[in-house]
């Protein structure tokens, strides 16, 4: 089922989450072990995240060291594939535009179309470690908004090679992503905004926010949304604080602020269980809060760590 069919028929504030591949040589298992524990809420989708190349540095048989590009963190058109046959659940694999060509991305969402999952998230993606700014592969996207058009086409029946005879559309529900304290390459939220709008007037059928963690943003956000013309779905994303890392960490990573009450608390941790009694108190009312203002769902960032995500929902579903 799409997405957005979850939305329409749903009664009551919806459960998601989103986790990552493991790292390459790892098992599945460590995947269904993030999820076993959150099955009991009933998630409607769950996002499965695309992690783009990076750099390492390896010893040739010369003996020179080279730079050689690597993927971390693969498999995640195989891994949504897994999760639906094991869970019986819909998935939403990411699809970026870094490190990807355009015939790469094409050969991607048939993969998926062929084993029968209807969405998708578009995502430009991050720059590489080492790269000041976001450089796209030669024959790639980048902009979200240009991957969102070529998804919409195939869902048209428009492939890269236009010399397909009769060729079967794809059928994707198209997710994309929004900043309700605005991108971090943004020149203002105003300008975020519009671009944002234009990947809904492209086809995107709804959005899924950054995490935060000051409800004011986001309800100024969705109504500077709605103000605009922009009349889809907005998902708000949830991230369980469960470690003293967090504190230092996300603010620099994902550009976003602790409110001061919340920074208060954070102050008095000493230990990750602090930390995590501190996230479930300020995650349990922040859920109960959007849920009062009807929103269409809590998409936890779980990032295969469940015990938080846990507690919390235990304390609002």
């Amino acid at each position: 089922m799409k997405v957005i069919e979850h939305f329409k028929r749903a009664e009551s504030t919806l459960f998601s989450i989103e986790i990552l591949p493991p790292v390459k040589g790892s098992s599945i298992q460590s995947v269904f072990n993030g999820i076993d524990p959150l099955v009991e809420f009933k998630p409607a989708f769950v996002d499965v995240t695309y992690h783009r190349e990076e750099y390492l540095i390896r010893k040739g048989r010369n003996g020179e060291y080279r730079k050689v590009l690597t993927r971390k963190r693969p498999g995640t058109v195989g891994i949504s594939a897994a999760i639906k046959n094991r869970y019986n659940v819909d998935t939403v694999p990411h699809i970026i535009c870094g490190g990807f060509s355009k015939e790469e991305t094409e050969n991607a969402l048939l993969d998926l179309h062929f084993l029968g999952i209807d969405n998708v998230l578009a995502l430009r993606g991050d720059s590489l470690k080492d790269e000041r700014v976001f450089v796209p592969d030669p024959d790639g996207h980048y902009f979200a908004s240009e991957l969102v058009e070529q998804i919409v086409s195939m869902n048209k029946g428009k492939y890269l090679d236009d010399k397909i005879v009769k060729p079967d559309p794809t059928d994707f529900c198209i997710g994309v992503a929004g900043y309700p304290e605005k991108h971090f390459e943004a020149e203002n939220l105003n300008s975020d905004l519009q671009f944002l709008k234009h990947k809904v007037d492209l086809g995107a059928e709804y959005i899924v926010t950054q995490m935060f963690f000051d409800n004011t943003k986001f309800f100024q956000f969705v109504d500077k949304c709605r103000e605009i013309g922009i009349t889809v779905p907005i998902v708000p994303g949830i991230k369980p604080l469960s470690t003293l890392k967090h504190i230092e960490i996300l603010p620099k990573l994902f550009y976003t602020d602790f409110p001061e009450p919340l920074m208060a608390e954070l102050k008095k941790c000493k230990s990750n269980d602090d930390v995590k009694a501190v996230g479930t108190e300020w995650g349990i009312a922040q859920c109960r809060e959007l849920i009062e203002h009807n929103v269409p769902c809590l998409h936890f960032y779980t990032m295969g760590k469940s015990e938080t995500t846990r507690r919390i929902a235990e304390g609002v579903f």
